[in-house]
């Protein structure tokens, strides 16, 4: 299908363009022209940006926002977090699974991400037994990535251990447990379903060090031999300590001694580095997959952000929990950590007078493509056709354009800048609001308000 759309203004990969009219085929961006001129009945808006991927997601636990917000008898953490996720996800049925991975996905699109890699291990029945279908719940991810039509890089996750050493897992673990051979259905399962169909790609996810041995780890890599790579990595202090107890070394140093980390890797959190380990990943290629409003709700810490891009290296923001969802949230509490941690302010842009919103958002376009394995994340010839489009009629917005208009939607209006939304070349969402959210509505609410009442 052939698609076009005029925009009155766009940031294309080499700056902003005037009257910019972008062809598409069947998704994907055919051909660019600048300079034209409107034609009669086709989509006009006017200002255009290209999509944020979003690099880590885990779309079940958008239900469970709120849910972990009391004190605990002692002092709470990520580790009394996870276990509130481990009762949560135990009512969880895949007719659920769908409709809140419908309703984030949804959210998604409504406030600038165009594309997910969804970090996928819920894998089985409550009671640890595997489905019919052993890729049941994965599956139902693509179904609400068609049914929403956000881009989607599936990736499997492998989990087999509660912790470094290959210890057996706990029983709130049960339903993310695979071997080999299971894990392998799943991978081959999603690669069938993905054959074909634009804006999808297939990767692999080794938990973290905790949950895969290095053999397992070694096993898994050559299932999705040409595909991107995450692993969740030094997110928190305890979990430092923990592999240095196992190994002598801290987890991004032994992953970048051990596994071979390069351009397709990306390293989730990776909180906690050394100077040495700053470096290092920089030096790698892989990117740093940042997920700063969940990395603040969960107390884990704050990236080096700022040492980080000074070393050259790449990274991209996610939604990890979905607390919340908000492409400009993201990059906005990435900025803001650094400015209480370092008392100072733009700290991520790079040079004097560059626009600091501009400079998070194409950088974070660039290492979120990078790490789903996709062409994404800009407006060019043979990238998929998804286009953010800024409410330019919003009072924010009067007299503001180019990099003061993304500058204004990133640090002051988040969502409310949102106008039109057009993923793979089809309009998703008008006036900012996704355009099956009544449906999507329903079917959540309905789970929310099941799993609220047990």
């Amino acid at each position: 299908m052939k698609t076009t759309l005029f925009l009155d203004r766009a940031l294309l990969p080499d700056g902003w363009a005037e009257a910019v009219r972008i062809h598409a085929e069947d998704g994907t961006i055919t051909a660019i022209e600048t300079g034209a001129e409107p034609a009669t009945g086709e989509n006009r808006e006017a200002l255009g940006l290209a999509g944020v991927p979003n690099l880590h997601s885990h779309a079940f636990q958008r239900a469970m926002a709120g849910l972990a917000e009391r004190r605990g008898p002692a002092r709470d953490s990520f580790w009394t977090w996870r276990e509130v996720m481990y009762r949560f996800l135990e009512r969880l049925t895949p007719d659920d699974v769908e409709a809140i991975a419908a309703y984030a996905y949804a959210e998604m699109l409504e406030s600038g991400f165009t594309a997910v890699a969804e970090f996928h291990y819920l894998h089985h029945g409550p009671d640890g037994t595997p489905y019919d279908n052993v890729a049941e719940l994965a599956l139902r991810h693509l179904a609400a990535a068609e049914e929403t039509g956000i881009g989607i890089t599936l990736l499997p996750v492998f989990y087999a251990h509660a912790t470094f050493g290959g210890a057996a897992p706990t029983p709130g673990q049960r339903r993310f447990i695979n071997d080999a051979d299971s894990f392998s259905a799943i991978v081959e399962a999603g690669r069938a379903a993905n054959a074909g169909k634009t804006g999808r790609s297939l990767g692999v996810a080794p938990h973290s060090l905790r949950a895969a041995t290095p053999e397992e780890l070694a096993a898994i890599l050559p299932l999705a031999p040409d595909g991107p790579v995450h692993i969740h990595a030094a997110e928190q202090v305890k979990e430092v300590e923990d592999c240095l107890e196992w190994s002598g070394q801290r987890p991004v140093e032994w992953l970048l001694e051990h596994a071979g980390v390069d351009e397709r890797w990306c390293l989730i959190h990776a909180t906690h580095l050394t100077e040495a380990e700053t470096a290092g990943l920089a030096a790698s290629g892989a990117v740093a997959g940042l997920c700063p409003i969940t990395e603040a709700n969960l107390g884990d810490g704050i990236f080096p952000a700022s040492a980080y891009l000074e070393a050259g290296g790449r990274f991209g923001v996610g939604t990890d929990s979905n607390i919340a969802i908000g492409a400009a949230e993201e990059l906005r509490q990435l900025e803001y950590a650094q400015r209480l941690s370092l008392r100072g302010r733009n700290l991520l842009s790079r040079q004097e007078g560059e626009s600091t919103g501009r400079a998070l958002l194409q950088g974070a376009q660039a290492g979120s493509a990078q790490a789903l394995g996709q062409r994404l994340g800009a407006l060019a010839v043979g990238a998929r056709c998804d286009v953010v489009c800024l409410e330019m009629l919003h009072p924010d917005m009067a007299g503001r354009e180019g990099d003061l208009a993304v500058d204004t939607w990133v640090f002051a209006l988040g969502r409310a800048a949102i106008g039109s939304v057009y993923a793979g070349g089809q309009r998703v969402v008008e006036m900012g609001r996704h355009t099956a959210r009544s449906a999507i509505d329903i079917r959540y609410r309905n789970v929310v308000r099941r799993l609220t009442a047990a």
